[in-house]
């Protein structure tokens, strides 16, 4: 029998709450659940004039390659619990609230439809699982991220 799903623990200050230092590991299945591979790292929000910038570096694995992998976003604060998120080059890439400790979002790319879903488990942890699909993808990304001292 599986383990419950921890509470849901909503967040109002999401500089206060995301700032600092993650350890990420990332799970990367296809349709079927099936392990294609993974990311193990850091990511650091670091809060800048307009909110945070995300930097997450580590190993992906996936399929035959086996290297270094690296992202960076912006999350630019947009009120209680609340932020937009950017990519380091300018666009949009999703909205983002967590004052009740769940939010579920789309963001289309091209052709593939992105649907994220971000929930805190606490202050110390919380999960993103973007599942991919269309012509070019079919996958799920499950990323825990745990507070590091």
């Amino acid at each position: 029998m599986p383990e419950p799903e921890p509470q849901l623990w909503g967040v109002r200050d999401l500089v206060g709450f995301l700032g600092g230092r993650w350890g990420v590991e990332r799970e990367i299945v296809d349709a079927a659940g099936a392990r294609i591979g993974s990311f193990s790292g850091v990511a650091v929000f670091s809060p800048v004039e307009w909110g945070l910038e995300f930097r997450e570096e580590g190993l992906l694995e996936l399929g035959a390659h086996r290297g270094p992998a690296h992202r960076c976003l912006h999350y630019r604060v947009s009120g209680e619990g609340r932020a937009d998120v950017y990519f380091d080059y300018g666009t949009f890439f999703h909205d983002l609230d967590l004052r009740t400790g769940l939010w579920r979002v789309g963001h289309p790319c091209r052709d593939d439809m992105y649907r994220g879903e971000f929930r805190v488990w606490d202050r110390d942890r919380w999960r993103q699982e973007w599942t991919v699909v269309g012509p070019a993808k079919d996958h799920t990304l499950l990323t825990d991220f745990v507070r590091e001292a």
